[in-house]
């Protein structure tokens, strides 16, 4: 029997071998995991901070360096995935079976806590063509990988006190080091040297002017740092897709006509001055790429093949400006090189692919460095849409106004900015994009919910207007289209009424439709026609106002008989269109009464007449017809509004200059004068039917879709706005208005009365119109100046006061819902001043001498005011100087004279420039008068030459000959 028998004891089982929780190599992975996490901690913390300073003071901190900090922080998160899995299932393989349960389950929820914060790390990250945009859904995740970390300590802590002793000593030291090095992070978040919204240093000016452009630095920008049109691409193609066809992107070099007119000003100013320095005023605008990397100034520019010849306003360009020095135009911004993300630049595939990630996941300091507030307003865009010409170009004087999108816009209705307004909408149109950027459908990694869209859009970056010339140069009829389409609507034409004899003070049918008079054979009439803005912002039209070709065309038919007719376009003459017609355009001249016909801005001088239309307001349009004695079918008249960019004059000489420089142009045979067959659009119409007085036709005449109080409203704005020539018309007109019951008769009325100096019944105007105050859309604002005009006129000066500051300080609830500020209007705060001025005068005469300063220094203060919203405003300079004389400060006196002699029109000079071009361009001479009464009777044009039929034609030409 052996010894365990005889004792009877049992067999002991052989112990399970230790197996220890953590291990010397697995100890290793999770000492490597404790450094990643924390270095990611203290990284979460620097951003957290960040991110929380954005939300607390709703602006961008973001900079390069907190794009390399979010680069760890993905860089990292990766890192610690594949350990982190390792660590744990190895971890939990050896714990399985572990006494210490809790400590287990705990680990258990650590270790899923753990997943959680890497698979929400990675749900956040748009990698490729994924991207969690879903707004609920992605805040969802963000909050749970904020929470998750949180959690994870506070159960690792939990787990921890389950198992071995903590060793509380390293941990505090780790915070330590981690709160240390979060400081030093946001320290080196703080060093971002650039300052945005500041004008750029004087050292700069240098370079860049007479346009008013600066860089930030002082210093030229590299080339290709504006060029990156294909970096932009990669995220928003349907933005750059529309940019690729707007005029912006053709802006330059790459712009036929421009390229006539630029090479001409560089070779005036080469020859004038040596240098080409002069044509740097166009650059600022329209070259900003070879412009600002230093190339535009090099006499032997290669304009055709440069490498940024071509380069046009890039996206960079826009964006890239970090401050609106001022709204005098001219350029006047300032702009930087733009900082991008880490390996934006690299060559190397992956790190661009790294990049893209980046802009992606962390897109607000992309927006802060490309899109800042001041991007969105009026007056960013006038920085080029307003100019000055100086003496630089022109080698005349240091000011002459040119285009001036700006002030107009500014100053109307529409803005909700202008208290002298025809017309105001029902919201203010607080910026240009509102108009000219719409929304359009997008699913562009930019795009949004915009406010009342339901679906995602971007603001439409081919800036729709109406330069349909470009895209004909470009075979693009698309790209006509686009722009015919928001032409739609812009503008209204009227046939209105029909004067008798012929003469305007013949007697008045007005307004016609649905009841006509019959028209009597042999009869001379006065046909009375309107031109509308009505969707315009600005007046009309704007920008190449000497180059644009916007026209009424009228044809008079009885039966299949042309017996009256205006602004045809005569093939004979390569489609030019009849200079007696009525142009809505500007006709400026040079010194020597030339006519500007190149777009030559280095010659303008002054204009022979301006008939551009102001926004939400009319143009009334006289016609002569003559009914010829055999006429047996009703009379139609057709009249249509039409506009064609450019005239067949000015593309003629950017045709040849073009094929001076080797290039042909769409349409143009070497050699040959151009024929202008750029797009005509229609813009509006309207027709009418007259009876003939003695035989029995029965016409059919629909009524017009406008209010009657409106026609004769339009009617009389178009009057009034002539002048002084035709204001008893226009008294007519306003009267009808007010038998109509609208408030805009008796106000208007007073407008006419004030100008012809009739102010008592001016008064009594306004007093029948202030009935209608408690009226829904009654401009009160309106009443308010014209009472402060007239009283001040009277003499009654404090009463001026009270309804002038009411003007510029009232901000009623309706207002305030309208988006409505009256305070900019400069003319209403110069009549303050005016009367401030007159108080000051009337106290001084009563020997009140203290009263007398203090009214002198608040006028002061009120001229102040408009020269902070117009620096070249002539009217505040004057009044300013004498201001100061009165007060005894000779030398703010001294530099307010000296800035209205350089803002004020040279009245002498422009008198030898306006004769010199009334001799020489009858047809303009005659657009010009004061009252001007067009023919519908001009000689057709003969037909072309290689027409196989011409008896026709031939035969109406003679009619209308014997008729006249």
């Amino acid at each position: 029997m052996s010894p365990v028998e005889k004792t009877g004891a049992t067999t002991a089982k052989p112990r399970k071998k230790y197996v220890r929780a953590v291990g010397p190599r697995l100890k290793k992975l999770l000492y490597l995991i404790f450094v990643l996490f924390a270095l990611l901690l203290a990284n979460s913390g620097y951003l957290a901070t960040f991110t929380f300073l954005e939300w607390f003071k709703n602006q961008t901190y973001q900079d390069y360096f907190y794009q390399y900090m979010f680069l760890a922080h993905l860089v990292m998160g990766l890192i610690l995935i594949l350990p982190v899995v390792i660590f744990g299932f190895i971890h939990l393989w050896n714990t399985k079976d572990r006494r210490n349960r809790r400590a287990v389950r705990i680990g258990y929820a650590l270790f899923v806590v753990s997943l959680g914060i890497l698979a929400t790390g990675i749900l956040l990250v748009r990698i490729g063509g994924f991207d969690l945009k879903q707004p609920l859904a992605r805040n969802t995740v963000y909050w749970l990988h904020v929470a998750f970390p949180l959690a994870a300590i506070w159960l690792y802590w939990l787990h921890r006190l389950a198992g071995p002793r903590i060793k509380w000593r390293i941990g505090m030291s780790f915070a330590g080091v981690a709160v240390a090095s979060i400081a030093i992070m946001v320290i080196l978040q703080m060093q971002d040297p650039r300052q945005w919204n500041a004008i750029g240093p004087d050292s700069g000016v240098q370079y860049f002017e007479p346009s008013l452009a600066r860089t930030s630095s002082g210093n030229f920008i590299p080339s290709d740092a504006l060029m990156n049109d294909e970096y932009c691409l990669k995220c928003h193609a349907d933005i750059h897709k529309d940019w690729q066809d707007s005029v912006h992107r053709f802006s330059s070099f790459n712009n036929p006509p421009y390229f006539a007119s630029v090479s001409e000003t560089r070779a005036k100013s080469l020859e004038r001055d040596g240098s080409v320095q002069a044509s740097r005023w166009c650059a600022g605008c329209h070259d900003p790429v070879p412009f600002f990397s230093g190339a535009f100034d090099d006499p032997e520019f290669d304009m055709r093949e440069h490498p940024t010849a071509k380069a046009g306003i890039t996206c960079t360009v826009c964006h890239a400006i970090t401050n609106v020095n001022s709204v005098r135009g001219n350029a006047d911004y300032t702009i930087e090189e733009p900082l991008h993300y880490p390996f934006a630049s690299s060559d190397n595939k992956v790190l661009q692919w790294v990049n893209n990630q980046l802009v992606k996941a962390k897109p607000s300091f992309h927006k802060k460095t490309f899109l800042k507030p001041f991007h969105k307003t009026a007056e960013f865009c006038s920085t080029c849409h307003k100019v000055h010409l100086p003496a630089a170009l022109t080698g005349y004087k240091e000011f002459l106004r040119g285009q001036n999108h700006y002030d107009p816009y500014l100053f109307s209705g529409v803005s909700g900015h202008g208290a002298r307004s025809f017309y105001y909408p029902p919201k203010a149109v607080d910026n240009c994009s509102k108009c000219h950027m719409p929304l359009v459908a997008s699913d562009d990694f930019g795009a949004q919910l915009f406010d009342g869209a339901s679906q995602l859009s971007v603001h439409d970056h081919m800036f729709p207007s109406a330069n349909t010339g470009i895209a004909w140069l470009r075979n693009r009829d698309d790209v006509i289209a686009a722009h015919q389409e928001f032409l739609q609507d812009v503008m209204r034409v009227d046939i209105f009424g029909l004067r008798d004899g012929g003469e305007i003070d013949g007697k008045l049918t007005a307004p016609l439709r649905p009841e006509v008079p019959a028209v009597r054979p042999g009869e001379k009439y006065l046909m009375e026609t309107v031109i509308r803005t009505m969707k315009m912002g600005h007046l009309f039209s704007q920008g190449t106002v000497d180059s644009n070709e916007i026209w009424l065309q009228v044809k008079v038919t009885s039966g299949d008989r042309l017996i009256g007719h205006s602004g045809l376009i005569n093939e004979n003459e390569h489609n030019a269109v009849d200079p007696w017609s009525h142009f809505v355009n500007v006709f400026m001249l040079d010194k020597d009464g030339n006519r500007i016909n190149r777009r030559n801005a280095e010659d303008i001088f002054t204009p022979l007449y301006n008939h551009q239309i102001p926004p939400g307001a009319g143009q009334t349009v006289h016609y002569e017809l003559q009914i010829p004695d055999d006429v047996t079918e009703p009379v139609q008249v057709e009249l249509k509004l039409l506009y064609r960019k450019f005239d067949t004059e000015y593309m003629d000489f950017v045709a040849k200059q073009n094929e001076a420089h080797g290039d042909l142009i769409r349409g143009h045979e070497p050699g040959q004068d151009y024929t202008n067959e750029l797009p005509i659009t229609t813009l509006a119409t309207d027709s009418i039917v007259f009876p003939v007085d003695g035989m029995n036709h029965e016409v059919d005449n629909a009524p017009r879709e406008i209010p009657q109080w409106q026609r004769w409203n339009d009617y009389g704005i178009g009057l009034l706005l002539k002048g002084k020539a035709e204001l008893r018309q226009a008294e007519a007109a306003f009267t009808e208005v007010e038998k109509l019951n609208r408030w805009d008769g008796p106000m208007n009325l007073a407008r006419v009365l004030n100008t012809e100096g009739r102010l008592d019944e001016a008064v009594e105007a306004l007093q029948r119109a202030d009935t209608f105050r408690d009226e829904e859309g009654y401009p009160r604002w309106t009443w308010a100046w014209l009472s402060g005009v007239i009283n001040a006129q009277q003499g009654r000066l404090e009463a001026a006061e009270q309804n002038l500051r009411s003007v510029l300080e009232d901000n009623t609830e309706d207002m305030q819902k309208r988006g409505f500020d009256f305070s900019l209007d400069i003319e209403v705060i110069n009549e303050l001043g005016r009367t401030l001025f007159d108080l000051g005068n009337v106290r001084e005469r009563q020997r009140r001498e203290e009263e007398s300063v203090e009214f002198f220094h608040e006028a002061v203060a009120q001229y102040k005011k408009t020269l902070m919203i117009d620096p070249e405003n002539v009217s505040a300079h004057h009044n300013l100087q004498l201001l100061y004389e009165r007060l005894g400060e000779q030398e703010l006196a001294e530099k307010h004279r000296q800035r209205h002699s350089i803002y004020k029109p040279d009245d002498n000079a422009q008198g030898r420039a306006i004769r010199l071009a009334r001799e020489k361009y009858p047809a303009a001479n005659h657009a010009a008068e004061a009252v001007v009464k067009y023919s519908l009777h001009r000689p057709l044009p003969e037909p072309p030459s290689d027409e196989p039929d011409p008896n026709a034609v031939a035969t109406q030409t003679k009619e209308i000959r014997d008729e006249q």
